[in-house]
């Protein structure tokens, strides 16, 4: 299994960034995608989950209104869409395979992970 993402870098406060991550499609198409992050010194924590058919989104109370989580399954792809950024937004975002269609956001849920981009936010 392979997750591939990509999009981070450095922005100002109150700009945006689009995260996108492709995946195997054997293995996600069916699956539920999310995004999680983790900032220097802190735990991993979710950011935004999308259902296997894109019909079911969820996301975290300090992003909802600012981020979108979206997914194409024809290309096993998801992608975050990051606006009205803020510093404490930076940290290394991961895209992740749930092993159900429908996922809750506990990290036990996600057996396949990338690698991880960048997300720096300067104030």
């Amino acid at each position: 299994v392979q997750l591939q993402a990509c999009g981070g870098g450095l922005v100002q406060a109150g700009g945006s960034l689009r995260l996108s991550c492709a995946a195997s499609k054997r293995t996600s198409s069916n699956n539920a995608m999310a995004w999680f992050r983790q900032a220097p010194g802190k735990e991993r924590e979710f950011v935004a989950a999308i259902s296997w058919n894109g019909g079911v989104t969820d996301y975290a109370d300090n992003v909802q209104g600012r981020f979108t989580i979206s997914r194409n399954r024809a290309n096993s792809a998801v992608a975050l869409q990051m606006n009205s950024l803020k510093p404490e937004d930076t940290a290394v975002y991961y895209c992740a395979v749930s092993r159900f269609s429908y996922t809750g956001r506990s990290l036990t849920n996600f057996p396949y992970w990338g690698q991880g981009t960048l997300v720096t936010v300067s104030s």
